[in-house]
């Protein structure tokens, strides 16, 4: 076949597949790098309410260096909640992001205009368990000129017969939606981060969790986008607006009827009055490291990217940009194993480790970077069962802040054995075929004896025991060393390895057979092998129309409990408290089909997650005690993560072991994270800037705060050996004399200049930090396995010493997966990605870099096609200066 019969057929091929490529990535949302969440402690804004309201102090817990995260809005003073039947009636308060100038109303608390926030999209159907009454948690409201009552409105519905109306919406970019605003094109129910009620208990406190968006979660809003502000850019502010709702009405006189809802909507003028505005500020959105800087290209463990997020920017002014793609830890050493030019890859296991694959001959240089964990987050609230005590009475509505965890209650909800996790497979008491097992088994988490034992005001609250809810973890997709260490805890403990080879707890409880170790008790005739698996596998083939739904498809296990794209991603829904189930059918739908119902109610929720600790404290999740060797329950916290890391063995990346991390306060799940450098595969040049990079993550890197640059919370800072140890690496690195790659070789550039897919210029000093040690051999480790304590500085306190602002991030909705051919568009789509990547070389015109990466939203990026090297006799067919 001649070459140019080759490159007609290889533009064709490139052609279809990158749109295959393209619609299949289209189908799964990725998330984007953390950067540091503060605790608050360093711009914490506390304001006081007005009126009816004079007695109330609302405190946000952090208003600068602001992403993608969640920030904590309390409340003290207040008249305690009162509710009509179900719905919320009386005292209670209403949150909400805005943005835009201060409109001039109240010059003691400067804020915005009503019509820029984002509120009003409560659910438009299915409203049955919903405790709004579609006026106080909508834009509705009714005209009157001289208003007497709250949610009344002098300006909009003047010109409609009933005085009904809806205050408009303007966005940033100047759209203004003026009807329909309950489900509107910018935001709806899935995507907003309005908080419609928020519980004020008994002793006049309250407390919630607010979601802020940048302009990449809600670009209407625009927050962080860079905006000329006299002469200067600088990112653009938005506002968190409360309105507290109270029990008196206009005229200051208690609500004359309390058995029905008064109030009404908080954008109206009237309860607008009331508003408590606080000015955020953000992170830059959208900013890149200097133009025309070559990228170095870094890949690998989630865990590191929060990490990464912050360094990035950093090392901006030293004019080097490091890319970061995440990517799980298993494939990461394989292709660093395949091609050592690919750059510098993070793992918490030496190449080599993984079954079936080989450690190269060439040296490999690993250096200490992140120390964080594996952690089960979670948003719980409680909601009293009839008959329950005052004390738990008087919580209704509360967030749990703890929860104690076993290796085998964590296996229980891995192996969907709670007999609402196959949903539809027992009611009442008939069983479906072959899950007779299921029919004595706890409905799910909450209502087991095991769990109560450890958590016991669960006996007295109610949970909708749905796969929404407590019957399984919200988990990632895909091969990852987090996965691995879930279930290297689990076979640790005795009561979990007996549960999963067929043994009842001591209530009675049976593991579901497809997860069984004992080939005996597996219907499919193999042993289940959680000591050598690295994901969460959905094992179980049941499928059922779901009782109740009316719907003429069937659901499967991965539709009752579908992945997530990755932890980062399960924190954020688990904050948003949405499972992804598609449990409501719409047999309107052209075709008809499974609709997701939305976040859970408010009051009401239950959503728990594998995810990192870096994700979950950006968002402000709740996580687990979990038990530990020692059987001592510990949460990750920065003394427990060291605590664990000081039993890491091993001779080249020591690994934490959940069996070995015997000390008694030790975290389970704790994780080093490595930077793995093959230095002989690199050009010198290429080697200097990681030892770089290794130089700032062993020295500031390592100092805990929120400004970009520092280490974000939810890492511990590594310990003195081990910054040591890292410091020694860099180099090592930067001064190794072995075997070298060719001077006109591969310089891990990532394939492309012009700015970072992460960082933002400024902020921050380059390259300095960390103790510059001996050099020793290239290759290999230095140093013992973790030990010892943090020194004094860096100290696990957080910084606010300002600096430049980082890249922000976006995650909107994850969808589950579809029941149809969609689910399988990202496999297909990849497949065709790779052909793509093998065919544009060839293709004629612009040259096609290695490895294809597609840009996400936040400065992650997802490798389409690796790096490919093709054999000699493919070689031979390419054009002149193509090879």
């Amino acid at each position: 076949m001649s070459t140019s019969r080759i490159r007609r057929l290889l533009v064709r091929l490139t052609a279809g597949a990158a749109v295959g490529a393209l619609a299949g990535l289209a189908v799964a949302q990725t998330a984007p790098p953390a950067t540091a969440a503060a605790s608050g402690s360093g711009s914490a804004v506390t304001v006081s309410g007005r009126g009816e309201f004079a007695d109330m102090r609302f405190t946000v817990s952090q208003t600068e260096h602001l992403t993608s995260q969640a920030v904590t809005v309390s409340w003290t003073g207040g008249t305690p909640t009162t509710l009509a039947g179900t719905l919320f009636n009386t005292d209670f308060v209403q949150i909400m992001q805005c943005w835009g100038d201060d409109d001039g109303t109240v010059a003691a608390n400067p804020g915005p205009s009503r019509t820029q926030c984002q509120y009003g999209a409560s659910p438009t159907t299915d409203r049955g368990s919903w405790p709004g009454n579609e006026y106080d948690d909508t834009r509705k409201v009714f005209y009157s000129a001289d208003p007497t009552n709250y949610g009344q409105d002098n300006r909009y519905g003047a010109g409609n017969v009933t005085g009904l109306g809806e205050v408009p919406f303007k966005a940033v970019d100047g759209t203004l939606i003026t009807s329909g605003t309950q489900n509107n094109a910018l935001f709806n129910r899935n995507t907003t981060n309005e908080v419609d009620f928020a519980r004020t208990g008994a002793d006049g406190t309250g407390r919630e969790y607010v979601e802020v968006q940048t302009a990449n979660e809600a670009p209407h809003l625009g927050c962080g986008t860079p905006v000329r502000q006299n002469g200067t850019v600088k990112p653009r502010s938005c506002w968190l607006v409360i309105v507290p709702q109270g029990h008196l009405d206009l005229d200051g006189k208690p609500y004359a009827d309390t058995s029905q809802v008064n109030a009404g909507s908080p954008v109206s003028a009237t309860n607008w009055k009331n508003r408590v505005a606080v000015r955020l500020g953000f992170n830059t959105v959208g900013a890149n490291c200097a133009l025309g800087s070559d990228e170095r290209a870094t890949s690998g463990s989630e865990l590191a990217a929060d990490a990464m997020g912050s360094w990035q920017t950093a090392l901006c002014p030293s004019g080097k940009v490091y890319g970061y793609t995440e990517l799980g830890e298993p494939d990461t050493r394989s292709g660093l194993i395949a091609d050592g030019s690919s750059g510098l890859a993070f793992t918490t296991r030496a190449l080599g480790a993984d079954a079936g694959t080989t450690a190269p001959a060439d040296p490999t240089v690993y250096a200490p970077t992140t120390l964080s964990g594996t952690v089960i987050g979670f948003t719980v609230e409680r909601r009293p069962k009839a008959g329950a005590s005052e004390a738990i009475r008087k919580l209704a509505g509360t967030k749990v802040e703890s929860l104690d965890l076993t290796p085998r209650l964590v296996a229980k909800l891995l192996t969907e054995s709670y007999r609402n996790s196959p949903w539809g497979a027992v009611i009442g008491t008939t069983a479906a075929k072959g899950y007779g097992w299921a029919t004595n088994n706890p409905a799910g988490l909450a209502s087991d004896p095991e769990f109560i034992s450890l958590n016991p005001e669960f006996a007295e609250l109610s949970v909708p025991e749905t796969p929404a809810t407590d019957t399984d973890l919200l988990t990632a997709l895909g091969h990852s060393d987090s996965a691995r260490a879930v279930w290297q805890w689990i076979v640790s403990d005795k009561e979990a390895r007996n549960f999963l080879a067929g043994v009842s707890d001591d209530w009675g409880m049976k593991v579901n057979p497809y997860f069984s170790t004992n080939t005996d008790v597996n219907p499919t005739g193999f042993a289940f092998d959680p000591a050598a698996i690295d994901t969460y596998p959905k094992s179980d083939p049941w499928c059922t129309i779901p009782p109740g739904t009316g719907a003429t498809q069937k659901q499967c296990m991965i539709d009752f409990h579908p992945y997530v794209s990755d932890m980062h991603a399960g924190a954020l829904h688990t904050r948003r408290a949405d499972s992804l189930w598609k449990a409501t059918w719409d047999p309107l739908a052209s075709p008809p089909a499974y609709k997701t119902p939305g976040p859970q109610t408010v009051g009401s929720r239950f959503v728990i997650t594998v995810t990192d600790a870096a994700s979950a404290a950006r968002y402000g999740l709740q996580t687990a005690r979990l038990r530990n060797a020692a059987g001592t329950f510990t949460a990750p916290t920065p003394a427990a993560l060291t605590a664990a890391a000081a039993s890491a063995s091993g001779a080249k990346a020591p690994e934490i072991v959940p069996a070995k991390a015997t000390a008694k306060g030790a975290y389970p799940l704790a994780q080093l994270v490595y930077a793995a450098v093959r230095p002989a595969k690199l050009d010198p040049a290429a080697r200097k800037d990681y030892a770089t990079l290794l130089t700032y993550a062993a020295g500031k890197g390592q100092i805990s705060g929120a400004d970009p640059g520092r280490l974000p919370v939810g890492y511990a800072p590594l310990p003195k050996a081990l910054r040591d140890r890292t410091a020694k690496a860099a180099t090592a690195l930067a001064h190794y004399t072995g075997p070298s790659a060719d001077p006109g070789g591969s310089s891990s550039s990532g394939g492309a200049s012009g700015g970072s897919s992460g960082g933002t210029s400024g902020g921050g000093s380059g390259t300095s930090g960390g103790t510059q040690g001996g050099a020793t051999a290239a290759g290999g480790t230095t140093g013992g396995a973790a030990s010892g304590g943090a020194s004094a500085s860096p100290s696990d306190r957080p910084s606010y010493g300002g600096g430049q602002a980082v890249e922000t991030t976006a995650l909107g909705t994850t969808p589950a997966d579809p029941a149809n051919a969609l689910r399988y568009a990202v496999p297909v789509g990849a497949a065709l990605g790779a052909a793509a990547g093998i065919g544009a070389p060839f293709a004629g015109g612009g040259r096609l870099r290695l490895p294809l990466r597609v840009p996400l939203p936040g400065g992650r990026t997802v490798t389409v096609v690796p790096r490919l090297t093709l054999p000699e006799r493919l070689r031979r067919l390419l054009p002149p200066g193509r090879g």
